[in-house]
């Protein structure tokens, strides 16, 4: 099909997780029979295993569907009517066929950067929210980030099938109904519209499918770019190919490009020729070209990885066009590092990390090296899952056995000279007596739960550092807690610990504010009297010792029996703060002897204990690399 701008349309899907996307995205699927039936499976643009096991969309994916629009005389309640659309979609033929590029993008908040570079490559988002749940912290999180790019948005409510409502509502007797008609009121408030403009869907049975389609096809304006002039066009994700390079995958703003011209990079300047150019329907399709306002990709046949980069401009070599914005670069706020279990596979983790950043732009890595654990990197993600990921698809993808030592956040250290440096790793942290002050990053929380679990996280609130600002009622069910708290406090369990107490019903969202000072100690872990840099934390002084012991008992639980005994202590400087002992295997070197004076056995077993305390003395120990992993998922 040729392309038409006034019959294209390029949307995406933003929502809190577990709210549906993929299961809608499956309905456009079907309903467009852009997958043959004998291929379609659940979450079918979740294109990794680890997604799949997850239940969460991770990576943003862009498809392609072609939809002939037949319009109806009448519509029940909720759906589309002509004064929602467009003017400059009025003149559309009544079965015209369609152009539908949808970007389905992840909900969980360490995967924000992927939901911002789809805003930016669309002209409208479908906005879902689960009826039972309500609008959820990242639901208005990528509602601003999609105001911000001045999209259009088309508010959807979602599972309107299930009968059950929220906990409190079954108590008081109140149906299901009440909670749609809830659900309908906090959007229409949020999005200052009529309620009559928000559809009511069932992505599950397929109810009200067509409706959005159709509110898609006439309320999200046209691509504005202009077939004539030259090309240009944002790069909003890549990947990489053995044998195509780098495959661009772009957003074409004006112009048309095909196989076998030269182009270049705006920014790293660097040229190529084109390989193949095509389409995402949903695996890579090849076209004879791509024009101004479509979505597709761009196999650019480069093999130097650094010079095809997320938000570059990429436009025809020889031809004068200004560079588009891009994107703001994503900052870390969780770091850990990354040491080959073996020594030899340096090169290939120093490979696998910059073929997954092309995958992944907001993955960040530096090379460092440890004395216990050799040559490795330190690397920057934006949350605990995002770490636990990238970890995963080292192990999976590249078949890399990893160590991966404790989360740690960005300090600002001033030492005794008065300079201000930056410290991401404790093992980077000066000496004490070097140490002026050490600043730590803060956060604005913002928690949404349901007013029945309000007492249980105020009391999870309590038990971080940090300061209560104030409750909001979003309605008579739902309340909006705002809170300050330094980010290392909830970057390992806390939302967890959250999901716990709430049923799963409350959601968090989070945003770095400033550093502020903290009274902030180096904690060291010795394994048999020498300290593992993997386990080294930078932690408040309030909580020395209940960490220490925490972690100790966790690592008596993963780190297996040797034949000697092996001491495990937690270290503040000089001063130990938590010990545990793993006991000694034990071997029975008397159990051949059948008889005779307990003088024999008494013997051996003097040996054996001799043998025992030398051993202790000089053994050493290795750390499966499971052991790291472990201790950091617990």
């Amino acid at each position: 099909m040729s392309s038409n701008q006034s019959n294209i349309r390029n949307f995406c899907i933003i929502s809190h997780v577990d709210h549906g996307k993929s299961t809608l995205a499956d309905r456009f699927l079907e309903l467009t029979q852009s997958v043959e039936k004998r291929k379609m499976k659940e979450q079918f643009l979740d294109m990794m295993d680890l997604e799949r096991e997850k239940g969460i969309t991770i990576k943003l994916q862009p498809v392609r569907m072609e939809y002939t629009l037949n319009r109806h005389p009448e519509r029940s309640e909720g759906s589309v009517t002509d004064s929602s659309a467009s003017p400059q979609n009025d003149k559309d033929a009544q079965n015209d066929r369609y152009i539908l590029n949808l970007i389905d993008t992840p909900g969980h908040v360490d995967f924000t950067y992927e939901v911002s570079r789809s805003l930016a490559a669309v002209e409208g988002a479908i906005l879902l929210v689960d009826v039972t749940q309500g609008i959820q912290a990242q639901t208005l999180a990528n509602l601003e980030l999609a105001r911000e790019q001045n999209l259009t948005i088309i508010p959807v409510i979602n599972k309107i099938d299930l009968l059950a409502p929220l906990p409190s509502l079954e108590a008081n007797g109140v149906g299901a109904h009440a909670r749609v008609e809830e659900t309908a009121d906090e959007m229409s408030q949020l999005l200052g519209i009529d309620k009559k403009d928000i559809l009511r869907i069932s992505a599950k049975k397929g109810q009200g499918i067509e409706e959005v389609l159709e509110a898609v096809i006439k309320r999200i304006p046209l691509p504005k770019g202009k077939l004539e002039k030259p090309f240009r066009s944002l790069i909003f994700d890549s990947s990489y190919d053995d044998f195509k390079g780098v495959i661009a995958y772009i957003r074409a703003i004006d112009g048309e490009i095909k196989k076998g011209q030269k182009i270049k990079m705006l920014v790293s300047k660097a040229e190529s020729e084109i390989i193949e150019v095509g389409v995402f329907s949903p695996g890579l399709t090849k076209t004879q070209s791509i024009q101004a306002g479509e979505i597709g990709y761009i196999a650019t046949g480069l093999k130097d990885i650094s010079k095809c980069r997320v938000g570059e401009t990429l436009a025809l070599s020889g031809q004068k066009t200004e560079s588009l914005p891009g994107y703001q670069e994503p900052k870390p706020v969780v770091f850990a590092s990354f040491y080959p279990a073996q020594a030899n596979d340096y090169n290939l983790l120093k490979d696998s990390l910059a073929k997954l950043k092309l995958n992944d732009a907001a993955l960040s890595y530096e090379p460092e090296s440890s004395e216990g654990l050799g040559r490795g990197f330190r690397s920057g993600f934006l949350g605990m899952l995002h770490l636990e990921i990238v970890s995963e698809r080292l192990k999976r993808e590249k078949k890399l056995d990893l160590i991966v030592t404790s989360p740690s956040v960005n300090y600002q250290v001033k030492n005794e000279k008065g300079n201000l440096i930056s410290v991401s790793s404790p093992s980077d942290l000066p000496e004490a007596n070097q140490i002026e002050e050490i600043k730590e990053p803060w956060v604005s929380l913002e928690i949404i739960t349901p007013n029945q679990y309000l007492g249980s996280v105020m009391k999870l609130l309590k038990s971080l550092r940090g300061d209560y600002k104030e409750t909001k009622y979003l309605s008579a069910e739902r309340v909006l807690i705002e809170y300050e708290t330094p980010l290392s406090e909830i970057i390992i369990d806390f939302y967890d610990r959250l999901k716990n107490i709430s049923s799963g019903y409350a959601s968090m969202n989070y945003e770095v504010n400033d550093y502020r000072p903290g009274n902030l100690v180096k904690m060291d872990i010795l394994i048999a009297g020498d300290k593992v840099d993997a386990f080294s934390r930078i932690i408040h002084q309030e909580k020395t010792f209940s960490e220490g012991k925490t972690l100790v008992k966790r690592l008596k639980q993963v780190i297996p029996p040797q034949l000697f005994s092996v001491s495990l202590q937690a270290a503040v400087g000089s001063n130990i703060v938590a010990r545990e002992t793993i006991r000694a295997m034990r071997k029975d070197v008397t159990g051949y002897l059948y008889g005779g004076d307990y003088s024999r056995k008494k013997k051996l077993l003097e040996k054996q204990k001799k043998g025992k305390k030398k051993m202790k003395q000089v053994g050493k120990i290795n750390l499966p690399s499971d052991v790291f992993l472990k201790v950091l998922k617990k």
